[in-house]
């Protein structure tokens, strides 16, 4: 595979989705980030103010967060964006509010397909009479 970085060809693994020099490089960042965060007055840092500091890109700050590098829960301030409306969230890969829309929307969902089997199931059920005339 090419490196989505510097474009070189690598033997992709379950483990590296980067080439070696870029997987180095990008150590040497989470160095500089973890190094940042753990110092305690560091510690309520958010995300933009870490990119700040360190000047590592924010995209890869959210990598080291999403791949569990990065342990949000020691550092109160960090978290990366709802995939749906972009809110600072710190579990999962959607907020509670997309969620809950979400849900709902399934649910409207489930009851117009029960609707329309209901529907399909009287259609069914109708029987048509046709009268003949007799012959005489």
């Amino acid at each position: 595979m090419n490196c989505p970085n510097c474009g070189i060809l690598f033997v992709k693994s379950k483990f590296r989705d980067v080439c070696e020099a870029c997987y180095n490089e990008e150590e040497k960042k989470f160095d500089e980030v973890y190094q940042f965060i753990r110092k305690r007055s560091n510690r309520t840092a958010t995300i933009a103010q870490v990119v700040e500091a360190t000047d590592v890109e924010e995209d890869l700050i959210l990598k080291f967060i999403k791949t569990g590098r990065l342990r949000i829960s020691q550092f109160p301030n960090l978290g990366y964006p709802c995939e749906q409306c972009g809110t600072l969230i710190r579990d999962g890969r959607i907020c509670e509010t997309c969620t809950k829309t979400l849900r709902t929307e399934l649910k409207s969902l489930e009851k117009e397909e029960q609707r329309k089997r209901e529907m399909t199931e009287q259609e069914k059920k109708v029987t048509y009479f046709v009268k003949q005339k007799l012959q005489e």
